[in-house]
């Protein structure tokens, strides 16, 4: 086991490869990192914690990737006298309370760890499915799938990845992509699990085998995931006023909204699109797991790059292209071949924005504000992340099922939130090749 330090004061690297030393400012503004805590990177309670924060994601994360599939299901057969808009805010709904939980959840985490909240997580989860499974009206989605489905991941995701950045410094970026990972690895398998099982034994049996399985790889969670906590490292205390004074979390904050707005668009719509383009029904599905299949990629590559080469200095591009894809490349896209290659491209930008958002926070925070201040950013896109999908299914009526306002409001909001981004990286460094 070797030990690392990730201190106020850093060796930092431009791109020409001319050494410099800077101040990277990686303490949050209230609080002073003048005794620099260690991380223990490489121990076997590392190691095990990425391996149950993995699972963790992929069955919980990994699910809300898939709504897609429910998305296409309901309008189709249960809630077929819907309008796709009202369908999608059972979605919309998980993402909020996902979303919005961060904050209560992270303070929760620094004050007690991960153990008991990811317990009761698992329960409420696992609940949520089951009623999911015997749910007939609209109001009953809203409450399973959406309400508790989404605190349920929450009580799993926030604990997962907090923990997990506990353990690392140096190679942060690339635990958290392992991990983040798990959710693309869930994505591909759920939409084409259930579909099967929709079809072999009915929606009631197949969402209720799906919530068997997620039940136990939870366990298998609860069993590995720790957190840990440096001598005389516990009981800082994360006000919501110093966060906010904090220029470069606020500017990671607005950026993040913006590219919160768009970036779920696809992951909710994709399958409705193939479908609408007559795509065979056995191969729409197929469109939202090679999306998630090129986020397994985007969250590990770009992670493993950006602890290389700075992790701010990715998490732009990474919403640039995402936004790119979609006003370029997803709205020519009328065939099963170019909509497949749109699927994979944006599976990987996106990805790599999901898998670097965490680090990047965690970059500016002290260890034992990590819980909270990722909570806090999550809490605070909420909103946009639960407006978006409802915003995109109102265009899709609006422009009387012609996608194309729908694909560029997506589009254009993650190009928007790219720009943020850029300038927080440029707020913590403005030198354009330093290593951020």
């Amino acid at each position: 086991m070797s030990w690392q330090h990730c201190g106020t004061e850093d060796y930092r690297h431009s791109f020409d490869g001319k050494a410099t030393t800077t101040q990277s400012h990686l303490a949050s503004s209230s609080a002073h990192l003048n005794r620099t805590p260690q991380f223990p990177e490489g121990c076997r309670q590392g190691y095990l914690t990425v391996f149950g924060a993995f699972v963790a994601l992929f069955c919980t994360f990994g699910q809300m990737n898939a709504f897609g599939t429910f998305q296409a299901w309901y309008a189709q057969h249960q809630l077929s006298h819907h309008e796709p808009s009202t369908i999608a805010w059972i979605g919309s709904l998980q993402l909020w309370v996902f979303f919005f939980s961060g904050g209560p959840i992270g303070k929760l985490f620094d004050a007690y760890g991960p153990r008991w909240i990811m317990t009761i997580g698992t329960i409420i989860y696992v609940f949520s499915i089951i009623m999911t499974s015997i749910s007939t009206q609209y109001y009953q989605y809203l409450l399973s799938q959406g309400l508790l489905f989404g605190l349920g991941v929450g009580m799993l995701f926030y604990p997962s990845l907090s923990s997990v950045s506990t353990y690392f410094c140096k190679y942060r970026a690339t635990a958290l992509g392992i991990v983040a990972s798990g959710s693309s690895f869930g994505g591909v398998m759920y939409p084409i699990m259930l579909q099967r099982l929709f079809q072999l034994v009915g929606f009631g049996w197949g969402v209720r085998i799906s919530g068997l399985m997620s039940g136990v790889l939870c366990c298998a969670a609860l069993a590995t995931v720790t957190r840990y906590a440096p001598p005389k490292q516990r009981g800082a205390v994360c006000k919501l006023s110093d966060t906010f004074r904090d220029s470069r979390f606020v500017l990671l904050a607005a950026g993040s909204c913006f590219v919160a707005l768009g970036l779920f668009i696809p992951f909710f719509f994709i399958v409705d699109y193939a479908h609408d383009l007559a795509i065979p029904a056995r191969m729409d599905f197929i469109v939202l797991a090679v999306m998630n299949a090129g986020g397994v990629v985007g969250r590990v590559a770009p992670a493993y790059l950006s602890d290389r080469i700075g992790r701010f200095n990715l998490l732009a591009p990474s919403a640039f292209f995402s936004g790119l894809l979609c006003v370029l490349l997803w709205i020519f896209a009328r065939t099963l071949a170019p909509l497949l290659v749109f699927a994979a491209a944006y599976g990987f930008t996106s990805g790599a924005f999901i898998s670097l958002i965490t680090p990047c926070v965690a970059q500016i925070s002290d260890i034992r504000q990590i819980g909270s201040r990722i909570g806090i950013l999550y809490s605070v896109i909420a909103i946009p992340a639960a407006v978006g999908a409802p915003a995109a299914g109102a265009l899709l009526e609006v422009g009387k099922g012609a996608y194309t306002g729908m694909i560029l409001f997506a589009g254009l909001t993650v190009l928007a939130g790219s720009f943020l981004l850029l300038a927080t990286k440029l707020k913590i460094d403005p030198r354009p090749l330093a290593r951020v």
